[in-house]
């Protein structure tokens, strides 16, 4: 047994927690914030993510706060035509092992939560953000803003998109500001109209702008999601938006996806950011995992999905490690999980950019190709996305500069 320090108490730094543990390791969990909690709204999670919660103990408790959607549909935001559809009920659910789902993120958090609170060997600790860290050949000590020091034999940097632990460990300055906005609102069920419930995550894609809206929270809240390539250039997290404003923005949508927006009360915007992909995030005893690890845009639904295979795979890597072999177990945790997830980040930028925000000639040929598609072809689309059980392939082949759209 070894006694791991987990830097983050999001999704990804409670997986961990959860991962190690169950492989007979002893976890301090150092969160900055004052209690561990989740914000944001709704989010997708694959049949990769199921498996993921089932190997980690929890999947049941996920499951029984989710909405099992019938199908990812895309459809065209100012003309209202339905560009294509992947069905996600049983013929997919037989491919893939588990359905695909929408939750709350604290239906998701809450559950892990929950989870190492009652495991065996986890600590807790909130109100504790890691400044530093340093180590040496027999461990790692973490060093909080309020002076503490805590000694492991390893340190996971799973503290999120600005990481300090991956500021020390890749060195890569800042996140990438995409250019893209997002405005985000939560809507209570009996608010909307019964016509406009629809079981699917829906997809409105316009020219540089997308909207979508799928219900959360065991079917009692609608989530909406609203997308522009406005080129921002300043991070924003979670300002408020006058409803006025927002509507002002997407001008020229369809009656449809109008309604929906007219909506929305509460709006909050961000400008959406991610990392370019690195093939090495770990150095001795430290290593890192979900958004230090590998930040994505939100287009291919898959960041949270792919802290929780990280969580798994580390766990699997660490059973029975001693700590003197702490070094080897992470290192080929990092082999196992680079190329997926730098794929997974390529695709997801790829995505807003030539299947969702396309207009002109670009949009017309995306069109057409996407009406020629079957259902097994759009099933073998997100195959190595959602179907690995390994969690580490990629395709066969190194991670793409240009990847193929895949359904979202």
């Amino acid at each position: 047994m070894v006694h791991a320090l987990v830097a983050g108490g999001g999704i990804g730094g409670l997986a961990t927690a959860l991962s190690l543990a169950r492989h007979g390791h002893r976890v301090t969990v150092l969160e900055r914030a004052e209690a561990f909690a989740e914000i944001g709204a709704g989010i997708q999670l694959g049949p990769n993510a199921f498996h993921a919660l089932d190997v980690l103990g929890v999947g049941r408790q996920v499951r029984e706060q989710a909405v099992f959607v019938d199908e990812l549909r895309l459809m065209d935001g100012t003309s209202g035509g339905r560009l294509v559809a992947v069905p996600l009920t049983e013929r997919y659910r037989r491919r893939f092992g588990n359905p695909y789902a929408v939750v709350h993120r604290t239906d998701l958090h809450q559950p892990l939560l929950t989870a190492c609170r009652e495991a065996k060997g986890v600590e807790l600790l909130a109100g504790t953000a890691v400044r530093r860290y340093e180590q040496n050949a027999s461990g790692v000590t973490a060093e909080t803003l309020d002076g503490r020091r805590h000694h492991g034999e390893l340190l996971v940097g799973a503290d999120g998109l600005r990481s300090t632990v991956r500021a020390r460990l890749v060195g890569d300055g800042p996140p990438r500001v995409s250019g893209h906005t997002i405005y985000r609102s939560v809507i209570p069920i009996d608010r909307v109209p019964p016509e406009l419930r629809w079981n699917t995550v829906t997809l409105w894609a316009g020219p540089n702008w997308h909207f979508v809206h799928y219900l959360i929270a065991g079917g009692r809240y609608l989530n909406l999601a609203a997308t522009l390539d406005d080129g921002a250039r300043e991070p924003v997290t979670g300002r408020p938006r006058p409803r006025e404003w927002v509507l002002g923005r997407f001008p020229g949508t369809h009656p449809t996806p109008r309604r929906l927006l007219e909506l929305g009360e509460e709006w909050r915007e961000w400008v959406l950011c991610d990392r370019d992909p690195v093939p090495d995030w770990t150095d001795g005893r430290v290593t890192l995992a979900g958004d230090a690890a590998h930040p994505m845009l939100q287009y291919a639904a898959q960041g949270a999905c792919q802290a929780l295979e990280d969580a798994v795979v580390l766990g699997e890597e660490l059973d029975g490690a001693s700590a003197d072999g702490v070094p080897s177990g992470l290192r080929r945790y990092n082999t196992r999980r680079h190329r997926r997830t730098a794929r997974a980040q390529l695709l997801a930028r790829e995505m807003g950019v030539r299947l969702y925000h396309a207009s002109g000639r670009a949009a017309r040929a995306r069109d057409t190709l996407l009406r020629t598609l079957s259902e097994d072809d759009l099933h073998h689309q997100v195959a190595w996305l959602h179907g690995d059980r390994d969690f580490t392939d990629a395709g066969d082949r190194p991670a793409p500069s240009r990847p193929e759209p895949v359904g979202r």
